[in-house]
C-alpha cells in the first residue's frame, strides 16, 4: 500500500505561480513513477506530469514550458512548480503513484487560478 498526500493548492491570480507537493508513505520502495494528474469540472481527468524514478519527465501538452515537475527521493516526495497559470488551469490536482500491478491516488487538492 501507498499513502499520498498533497498540498500547496490555492486561489492564485492569472500568470502567479504555485508549487504542489505530494508526500509518499507506505511501500515506497515500489513506487515506480509518480506524477500529477488533474480534473476540471466536467472535464475527463487528464495528464499534467509525470517523473521515473531515475528523472524522466513526461508533461501534457498544455503545460509545456509552463510547469515542472520534480522529485525528492531521500523525501519521498514529488513536486509540481506551476508558472504563467491561466484560467484553464483551475482544477483538482491530484498526485499519482504507479507501481507494478497497481496504481495510488491522492484526494486532491483544488488549484483556482482568477482574478
Amino acid at each position: 500500500q501507498v499513502q499520498l498526500v498533497e498540498s500547496g493548492g490555492g486561489l492564485v491570480q492569472p500568470g502567479g505561480s504555485l508549487r504542489l507537493s505530494c508526500a509518499a508513505s507506505g511501500s515506497i520502495f515500489s513506487i515506480a513513477v509518480m506524477g500529477w494528474y488533474r480534473q476540471a469540472p466536467g472535464k475527463q481527468r487528464e495528464l499534467v506530469a509525470t517523473i521515473t524514478r531515475g528523472g524522466i519527465t513526461n508533461y501534457g501538452d498544455s503545460v509545456k514550458g509552463r510547469f515542472t515537475i520534480s522529485r525528492d527521493n531521500a523525501l519521498n516526495t514529488v513536486y509540481l512548480q506551476m508558472n504563467s497559470l491561466k484560467p484553464e488551469d483551475t482544477a483538482v490536482y491530484y498526485c499519482n503513484a504507479k507501481v507494478v500491478g497497481n496504481e495510488y491516488w491522492g484526494q486532491g487538492t483544488q488549484v483556482t487560478v482568477s482574478s
